[in-house]
């Protein structure tokens, strides 16, 4: 989470395109690792598929305006999870985060060695 929003307190800082993205795809990875946090034993791609699924339900619930789903976006909790605006590029930067955590995960997994 720090990741995420550090990346936009430093955006001046990166390329735009960077500046732009990176949180969308390090909330993912956010995701990612939370389901695993969940349900420690479920298998990497079977974790993948529901953050996956998640961020984008999340990305699909910002085209609705309602006015109380409205009012929770204004909040600044409401703002880091349900984001404000629909943006299809923001899938893009889910599955890159999603991939960015299985890559994490497996790499991990394989300095650990068999258990």
């Amino acid at each position: 989470m720090a990741a995420g929003l550090g990346s936009r307190a430093v955006a001046s800082a990166l390329p735009w395109w960077l500046a732009k993205n990176a949180g969308d795809a390090l909330y993912a990875t956010m995701v990612m690792f939370g389901v695993g946090f969940v349900a420690p034993r479920i298998r990497t791609s079977r974790a993948a598929a529901i953050a996956l699924g998640f961020c984008a339900a999340i990305e699909g619930s910002q085209a609705v305006h309602a006015p109380w789903l409205d009012a929770v976006r204004d909040t600044l909790p409401g703002h880091l999870v349900l984001g404000q605006g629909f943006h299809a590029f923001d899938l893009v930067c889910y599955a890159i985060g999603v991939a960015l955590g299985v890559a994490i995960e497996v790499a991990v997994l394989r300095r650990r060695g068999p258990s």
